[in-house]
């Protein structure tokens, strides 16, 4: 599993209700929401890293 840092962000109270909304529409954490909007934000815009532990949700896994 990959290694984490915690480290905090200060957003504005409707923003973040937004988040906990959608995160909740989609079963996951606020946080883990806010971990898949960065990583999908990254990827579209080409510049997430290739992960050794994960491949990228778009492609198959090996077997």
């Amino acid at each position: 599993m990959s290694k984490k840092k915690a480290f905090v962000v200060r957003l504005e109270e409707a923003i973040l209700k937004d988040i906990e909304k959608w995160a909740a529409d989609e079963f996951r954490s606020s946080n883990g929401q806010i971990e898949w909007i960065l990583s999908e934000a990254l990827r579209k815009s080409g510049r997430k890293s290739k992960s050794k532990n994960k491949p990228a949700e778009d492609e198959p896994q090996a077997e």
